[in-house]
């Protein structure tokens, strides 16, 4: 049974799915800890499910790499296997991407390398692209840039509004991570092969 760390910033709507899909006696992880970088709404998922959750405020840092060396010695107390950014909206500093990878994955709204950054959704629209998906990968040093561990494409329907597309990618999101997970889980990916 993999141990999940899950990051969050704001509503916790993917956060909120894998609580769910962990209660699944048959799927393999279950979320030990949620932690956030500020007090997020999405907490509340975690209370709901009985999840034990932490805050490491970024504004009570002096620095980025002190709010690092917080978050880590955080996820750590839980000795996850597995430590799941879902929808953390702060770059994480590079030693502690070092600390966590390759057991740091990240979803993406966007079929990677296409479209990385905070915008996807937004950039692909005004990119004119008939299409765009969700990925699932390793988080590196670079923007969206880790090696990809599942993607898949997603119609941009003539008329979608950056909600509306964005609404129909995030269940493929979810369904994209559950299966990650449960691959890893399962030994059908290897993450340090991956990296």
């Amino acid at each position: 049974m993999l141990r999940l760390v899950v990051l969050i910033s704001g509503g916790g709507s993917n956060l909120r799915a894998l609580l769910a899909r962990c209660d699944d006696p048959d799927f393999p992880a279950h979320v030990v800890a949620v932690g956030a970088d500020r007090e997020a709404d999405g907490l509340v998922h975690a209370d709901e499910f009985g999840v034990s959750s932490f805050v490491v405020p970024f504004t009570q840092y002096e620095t980025r790499e002190a709010w690092g060396d917080a978050i880590v010695e955080a996820v750590q107390v839980w000795s996850p296997d597995l430590v799941i950014l879902s929808g953390l909206m702060r770059l994480l500093p590079p030693h502690v991407v070092d600390e966590l990878t390759p057991g740091l994955l990240n979803t993406h709204p966007a079929y990677l390398p296409e479209f990385p950054g905070a915008h996807a959704v937004r950039d692909a629209l005004a990119a004119g692209a008939t299409e765009t998906g969700a990925s699932v990968i390793i988080v590196d040093h670079g923007t969206d840039s880790g090696p990809i561990l599942a993607r898949e494409r997603i119609a941009v329907l003539p008329g979608d509004t950056e909600g509306a597309l964005h609404e129909r990618i995030k269940p493929v999101e979810r369904r994209l991570l559950a299966d990650v997970i449960q691959r890893i889980a399962e030994g059908r990916i290897d993450l340090e092969a991956a990296r």
